[in-house]
């Protein structure tokens, strides 16, 4: 199995996805102007803050809101922005919970925001978080360290219909069936603690003729396990609404999908709001019934195979973005019920 790379600085392990396009198609909001003469710009999943990096440096009036689940994330996005000041807040929550950090920091309507979905450089580059099928580690995969269950837990507590599901419909595993079979008599001879064991079962279970043409027997059933974990599709669904609330008139929402599941939930959300809900016999659009987004990208964008050469971790990056056109939007949904602490750290200061 692959060796942990070399713990450097955020710059030399972090390459920020479609960092370009995505300037592109921000910048317009981004721009200072009577209305906002100091944008704000969140990115809501700031990782290692790349895309935050190049966001304040291409739009040199903008402020910062990075929040993000992981506290070594906030760490070191707070070293690699701190030259930055005051227009940096960094912020310990997840990102469905964006409406209630910009009312905490007193934020009403921002100009642009980012959702950089699925795991992270961080968190596949650090052995001892369990996030690569490649490595052997620890069955943690929480992207946030301080609460919840572990990808351990749920493959030693589950029932087997529990973690059929959880493998068919959040890593569309054909096989989820005979892995969840596997795994329960697995389980009761030792229970599983490291992602080596569990590749070794992946190997035995799926077929060769699967593996030769659906790459690593991993792939799957470690996207499932981390999206259970980590309750990312819920916690999309409910991220998806609040961010097209948080923004302003004029405001721009880029989201960077890597799987079907989470590109089509966007593709939804975006889509109903660039269409009018006036009921087809009547004979003039009310305003309440116009669109209040409009789409700016044609489909989904992809990279471009440069920069999959390059980065090879952005090879199933999906981009979509839209720009809201009018001030009423559907009302987001109630607030998540376990709500995570939040902690505001300005001046690019760390936690």
């Amino acid at each position: 199995m692959d060796q942990q790379p070399e713990r450097t600085g955020a710059e030399g392990r972090h390459v920020p996805v479609l960092r370009d396009r995505i300037i592109d198609l921000l910048s317009p909001a981004l721009t200072p102007s009577a209305a906002s003469p100091t944008p704000t710009y969140v990115d809501g999943t700031l990782g290692m803050g790349g895309h935050a990096l190049a966001v304040l440096t291409a739009c040199p009036q903008a402020r910062v809101v990075g929040i993000d689940r992981d506290t070594e994330a906030l760490r070191l996005a707070g070293e690699r922005l701190a030259g930055f000041g005051d227009r940096v807040t960094l912020v310990h929550a997840r990102y469905d919970e964006i409406g209630e950090v910009l009312d905490d920091l007193g934020i009403d309507g921002v100009q642009g925001i980012l959702l950089d979905l699925g795991v992270s450089s961080l968190q596949l580059d650090e052995v001892d978080r369990g996030f690569a099928y490649r490595v052997d580690a620890p069955l943690d995969m929480r992207m946030d360290q301080s609460t919840g269950i572990t990808a351990a837990e749920v493959l030693n507590t589950y029932a087997h219909g529990d973690l059929a599901r959880v493998l068919r419909t959040y890593g569309e595993e054909r096989f989820a069936k005979q892995i969840a079979s596997a795994v329960l008599r697995e389980r009761e001879a030792e229970p599983f603690t490291t992602s080596g064991r569990l590749v070794d079962l992946l190997r035995r279970v799926i077929p060769a003729a699967s593996q030769r043409q659906g790459g690593h027997p991993g792939k799957r059933t470690f996207q499932a396990l981390r999206i259970e974990v980590n309750g990312e599709l819920a916690s999309l669904e409910a991220a998806l609404p609040a961010a097209v609330d948080a923004l302003a008139v004029g405001g721009r929402l880029a989201v960077l999908s890597y799987h079907s599941l989470e590109d089509r939930l966007t593709k939804q959300v975006l889509a109903a709001g660039a269409r009018s809900t006036a009921p087809p016999d009547l004979p003039v659009e009310l305003p309440e019934h116009a669109p209040y987004l409009r789409l700016l990208t044609r489909g989904a964008e992809e990279p471009d195979p440069q920069e999959t050469a390059a980065n090879p971790r952005a090879a199933s990056a999906r981009l979509r973005a839209a720009e809201r056109t009018r001030p009423s939007a559907p009302t987001s949904p109630p607030a998540r019920p376990h709500r995570t602490t939040r902690h505001a750290h300005r001046k690019g200061s760390t936690p």
